[in-house]
Formats: structure tokens, sequence, C-alpha cells
């Protein structure tokens, strides 16, 4: 690492124009390729799975997604007036010549038979676009939503909803990432109170995630990149690139304030704070890389896709910041610094004000505290008890947006269920699978939950055959769910008795459903190995039993807690109308997946910051409770101006409009907040204080076999060989250090 540095700081210039010149090449790239994103999260071979492609091979892809417009006429007049008529008529055939458009279905016409509400008043449309995504696809939709909204009168209201739709809704102008980045440089400001100083970081990270934001465009065309993979790999990328900035930057100050010279300081920080940054880095990808283990396509593409991004700014930090640190030299300093250390000279750096104080009464008090941070952790995880997957949909959106408007349109006019009907489909072979379709439509028609079944469609050959459902409840209740698995269980097996039929379930709530299953039945084996890996690290790192077995249990707190304040916001709705998160619903299937990957590594980023300096005092003295106190003091300082910025940079995303980039912000903010002020600052240092030269006990035979990868800085001694001489006679708690 120090030959990195030196090199970096050597040609400063050349560093800087090679970080430049990849951010352009790449951006001009994905400039050139544009975006090939999805919003598929279909898993093959599920029933749904197998529902979606029948339809698609049979139909001729009527298993995709709809678009609708919705148009609703209050008092007197109805839809089916003259005037109203006419004019919905004009608007629907100037949809159908915009491009992109494939079919528009109007109501009035044969084909859009019973697509008006049983009072008159509402009415819909069914909109299909050809095969576009990306951006050309959004282009598409906004000019559907405006042809349609022109024909809003003050007694006709118009309003439009589908998954193509809900593109025009998204944030565009990045506004999160200008707010967090924002806010972060001001909490760098004042904690360095040097402009030069709080600006390096911010820049370090926004070229690291611009190459990797860059990168993932183009990765979306060699593999399945989910549509919310760059919105979160920028989410993780400013969070971690300007906290592993930070922590450099404030050892180069360190080294400064020694009376290191800018060159020395540089080298220092990355020789020393930079190892704990790689490994931090290090941390975060085998989290998000755990997510391969669930072999789902998309979500191999997010894992790669926010892996890249951590890689990058960890190189950014170490190779691109060191060449900054050395061009603004000694104004990494505040001006009060610099004329300190001129008319002082150097002096030690210890520990003063409120953080000394904080680890002195931490030191005294270790169970109390360590109770008390105990409970505050039990009580916030007790809202995941009630989680509930399945679909959050546009029900689910703000109440101001066009998509909310045409769900609850749709909801009033024709039933709770007609925002998310069932497809029943099978493959037909002869005259007894015919009649046994017939005798399934009466079937449907009297279980209980069943609004209304359309008639049995046969597709042109004959040989696949559908029919609708629409359940009295909505998408995302769970008497629907209830339904669908009342069809599986009950209804299907009966009337296939005695054929060849298979008959599969489809639609929203059954591919959520699935895709819930397919989740849940994977996640234990997922966790354990994020856990196993990220504890063989840390095993690696500290050559310690004890440190590796808290910091799961650490990590595992954390994730329980900020589940319970992503299910009181999101499924019980605590708030969510107020910051314009729309209704309370269930959470999305693959968001415990991704968020367990993202925060077992990001809490595992102040394991690695707290312990290493503890890990580094304890190697100097072999004593437990000054390497506690001393870790602690040093550290929580940085660590939580660190998290004050992380939480910023992940609550600003809350201002993206997406739902789930909102909960993978929440979910994060809380997380690092728990992490940091709570875990780390208390529960960690009292339950290490507790357990004495426990914390650093290792094997003899262990200790022989494990390869040497420790991050303590060049030159300290091993952790064998100091326990060896503390054994033999050193400072007051080295007897501790035998169980």
């Amino acid at each position: 690492m120090a030959a990195i540095a030196r090199w970096c700081v050597r040609h400063r210039f050349a560093a800087v124009l090679l970080w430049l010149l990849a951010l352009g090449a790449v951006a001009g790239a994905a400039g050139v390729a544009g975006s090939s994103y999805t919003n598929d999260y279909e898993v093959p071979g599920t029933p749904s799975g197998r529902a979606a492609a029948l339809l698609d091979a049979g139909f001729d892809g009527g298993g995709g997604d709809g678009n609708t417009v919705v148009w609703h006429t209050a008092g007197r007049t109805t839809v089916q007036a003259a005037g109203v008529q006419q004019s919905m008529t004009r608007t629907l055939d100037a949809i159908e010549d915009l491009p992109g458009v494939a079919t528009v279905i109007s109501p009035y016409e044969r084909e859009g038979a019973g697509r008006i509400s049983a009072d008159g008043h509402t009415a819909y449309a069914t909109v299909t676009f050809g095969a576009q995504a990306g951006d050309a696809l959004e282009r598409q939709a906004k000019a559907v939503v405006d042809t349609a909204k022109d024909a809003e009168t003050a007694e006709l209201q118009v309003e439009l909803g589908g998954s193509a739709i809900a593109l025009t809704e998204t944030s565009s102008g990045h506004v999160s990432e200008i707010v967090g980045v924002v806010v972060a440089a001001v909490v760098l400001f004042v904690a360095f109170g040097s402009l030069a100083a709080s600006l390096l970081p911010i820049a370090t990270a926004l070229v690291g995630v611009g190459t990797a934001y860059a990168g993932i465009v183009l990765l979306g065309h060699v593999m399945t990149v989910a549509d919310f993979a760059p919105m979160l790999g920028m989410l993780v990328g400013l969070g971690v690139g300007i906290d592993y900035a930070l922590f450099i930057v404030t050892r180069h100050r360190r080294g400064l304030r020694r009376g290191l010279s800018v060159t020395e300081a540089a080298v220092d920080a990355v020789a020393t704070t930079g190892r704990a940054v790689v490994f931090a880095g290090a941390t975060v990808c085998i989290a998000l890389l755990g997510m391969l283990i669930l072999r789902l396509s998309f979500l191999n593409g997010v894992a790669i896709a926010a892996s890249l991004t951590v890689v990058l700014t960890v190189a950014a930090s170490v190779t691109l910041l060191p060449a900054l640190l050395s061009l603004i030299g000694a104004r990494a300093l505040s001006r009060r610094e610099r004329r300190q250390l001129a008319e002082h000279g150097p002096r030690p750096d210890l520990p003063t004000g409120f953080a000394a104080r904080w680890s002195a009464f931490v030191e005294r008090r270790p169970k109390l505290l360590g109770a008390v941070a105990a409970v505050v952790m039990l009580v916030l995880a007790l809202p995941t008890l009630s989680l509930h997957l399945g679909t959050s949909d546009q029900g689910n959106n703000p109440a101001s947006t066009t998509t909310r408007a045409a769900y609850d349109l749709l909801a009033e006019g024709f039933g709770p269920g007609s925002n998310g009907p069932l497809t029943l489909v099978a493959e037909v072979d002869g005259s007894d699978d015919r009649a046994a379709m017939a005798a399934l439509e009466g079937a449907v028609r009297t279980t209980e939950g069943v609004a209304s079944v359309s008639p049995v469609t046969y597709n042109g050959s004959g040989d696949t055959a559908a029919l609708t459902v629409v359940p009295q409840s909505s998408p995302q209740s769970q008497d629907t769910s209830e339904l669908v698995d009342r069809l599986r269980d009950s209804v299907l097996p009966q009337v296939q008795q005695g054929t060849s039929l298979d008959v599969y379930v489809g639609g929203v709530t059954a591919s959520y459903d699935d895709f819930a299953e397919v989740i849940v039945g994977k996640l234990p084996l997922f966790v354990g190995a994020v856990i196993a890996l990220g504890c063989v690290l840390l095993l690696l790192a500290f050559r310690s039993v004890g440190i590796p077995l808290k910091a799961a249990l650490m990590n595992v707190l954390a994730v329980t807690s900020s589940f319970g304040v992503v299910v009181a916001v999101f499924q019980w709705g605590w708030g969510s109308e107020l910051l314009g998160l729309g209704s309370a619903g269930p959470i999305e299937p693959f968001l415990p997946v991704i968020m367990v990957s993202v925060l077992f590594g990001l809490s595992m980023d102040y394991q690695v910051f707290l312990v290493s300096r503890m890990y580094e005092e304890w190697l100097e003295t072999g004593d437990n409770r000054r390497a506690v106190r001393v870790g602690l003091a040093e550290t929580s300082r940085v660590i939580n101006s660190a998290a004050v910025i992380m939480i910023a940079v992940f609550l600003a995303f809350v201002l993206s409009g997406d739902r789930v980039i909102a909960m993978f912000g929440i979910a994060l903010a809380a997380a690092v907040a728990l992490d940091a002020f709570v875990l780390r600052t208390l529960l960690v240092p009292a339950l290490m204080h507790m357990l004495g030269g426990a914390n650093w006990w290792l094997p003899r035979r262990l200790d022989r076999w494990l390869p040497r990868i420790s991050i303590e800085p060049p030159g300290s001694p091993t952790a064998h060989e100091k326990i060896d001489v503390q054994r033999t006679g050193g400072p007051e708690g080295s007897q501790q250090l035998v169980p």
C-alpha cells in the first residue's frame, strides 16, 4: 500500500489525469450504448413463471404488463356520453399513432367490452408498447401521458397507470444525490475546518461512483441488471466512498499535526488507514456477492453492479485521494491548525473532550450501558416479526401521482381486484382438456374470494387456453394470496384429475408470492454464507475468535432493527404518507436479500475501523481495558462524523420518488445510525470490557495454521509474538489472555 501511495504522490498529475480519462471514456461509451435495464422479476420454473411463459408463447406476448388510460366523469355525465366518447376516441387514436405504441384497446370497441364500470362513470383503455426499454420507453410513455392529459376538462378526469407510465414519475434530476453530497460537504467542513480538505472526499467519491455508474450502464448490455441497480449502486457508493476518503484524510491530517511532511503523511495514511479501507471494502463486496448464491439472474446483476461501485470507490480512495492530498499540501489543515503547528511545533494528537469522557464512562459502567443498548436494539427489531413480503404496487404510490389516481379509479369503478387479476393458463390437448377447462371456469366462479371470471379464451392454434380471474381483494392483500393458494391446492387438482391438464396460476400476486417463497427458502443459506465469510475475514485480520463472533451478532442486531424500522414505516404506514412515500403496503420480496447484503457489509465497516485501532493498541500494550478505551476515544468522533454523512446521503434518496429506493435509503440510514451510535460506541465496547483479554484469544494451533493478512500498520509486532511476550510477563491485564 505504501508503494502505491508513494507512486500516486510522486506522479500526482498523472494519477488524477488517469482517473479523469477513465471516467470520460466509460461515460462516453455508456452515452453511446444507452441503458438496457429490466424490471422483470419473474422467477423461471415457478408456477407463475410457467404461466407467463405459456401466455407469451401461446398468445404472442400476452404475459406482458399492460398500461392503462383511465377516465372518470362526475355528476350526471357518463363516459358513454357523446361528448366524452368522441373526445376520448380522438385521444386514443392519437395515442395509437405515437412512436413506440403497438396497440390500444378502447372500451368503445367490441374487443374492449367490459371496460366500462357498472355505474357508467369510469372506463379504461389498454396501451401496449413495442419492444423498447430504458430511456426510449420513458420518452414514449411521457408522450402518451401528455397526449392523454390533454383530454382532461373540468368534468373529465384522465389518469394513467402501468409499469411504463411509472417511468415518467421517477426523479431524473438527481436531486437526492445533490442533497446528500451538499449535506456531506457541510459535515466535512465542520469536522475539518478546511474547505480544501472537506472537498477531497466528495471529489474522490464522485469520480469513483461516476465511473461505476457509467460502467453499470454498459454492464446492462452483457447481463440482466435490474432497473434499480444503478441507483442502489450510487446510494451505496456515495455513502462508503465519502466515508472511506474521510478516514484516510483524517489520518493524513493527524500525520501533518505530528510534524510529518505532506508526502510522508499521505503515504502513512494510505499504508495504515488505507489498509482498513481496502479490508472494509472487501467485506462489503463479499456481502454483496453473497447474492450470487441465490442464482437469480437479476439479483446477480445487482450484486455485481453494487460490488463494482464499491471496488472503484476503494480504488479511488487509495490512489486518487493521495494524489489530491499532495496537490493541496498543508491546506489539508485549517488555518488555525497551520498557525498552531508553526508556532508550537508538532504535538501529540491525544483524544480529548466528549469522546474521551464517553470512552471512560463506558469503561466504568459496561454492564448497565450494554444492557440499555441491547434493549433498544431488541425493541426496534420487534416489528420485524410481522414482516409481510408481497406486492407493493402502484396503490402504494404517493396520492399526487397519476399512477396512484388511476389505481384508485379502477378499484372504485371495477373493484380492488381489477388492479391485479390472476390468469389461469394451460396447454390443452383434445376434447377432454377442453371440457375440463369449461368446468374450471364454473368451479373458479364459485370459489371464495373471486369477484368475476372471464370466459375461457383459446389462442389461434387452439393448443393454449387462458381465463382471467378478478379477486375481490387488492393485489397486495393477504386475502388475494390466500386465494392463489386456494386455487392451487383445492380447485385446480379437482378439475385436472383424470386429464392431461396442468393449469398454472399467474398474475402479479401469484408471481410475487412465488418469488417470496423462493427467497425465503434460500434466505437461511444466504445469510449463513454471508456471516461465515465475514467471520473468516475478521478472523484472519484480527486473529481472534471473539471479535468475529461479536461482529456477527452485532450485524444481525443491526439488520433486524433496521428491518423493524422499514416495517413500521412502509408496512404499518407510520409516517409514510407524510414523507411522500405513499400508503402502507407489504415489503418487496427481493428487499430482504439486498438489504442483508448491503447492511452486513456496511456494519462491518465500522467494526473494522473501530476494532483495528483497538487491535493496534492491544499489540502495543497487551492491556485490554486500555485498548478498548483508547480505540473508542480515538475513533468515535470520526466514526460518528462518517455516520452522519452516510445517514444524510441515504436519507436524501428518499427524495428519489422511487418507493424501492426509499426503502433502501431508510433501511440503510437506520442501520448506520444504530450501528454507529448504539452498537459501535456503546454495546461493542461494553462487551469488550466485560470479556477482557478473551477478546483476543486464538488457539495456538489455529494461529499457526491461519495465513497472515493482518491490517495493523507496517512494522507492528505480529499478534502471536506480542502475546507470547505478554504471557511471560507484561503489563497489567495480560494475565487475562488465557481463558
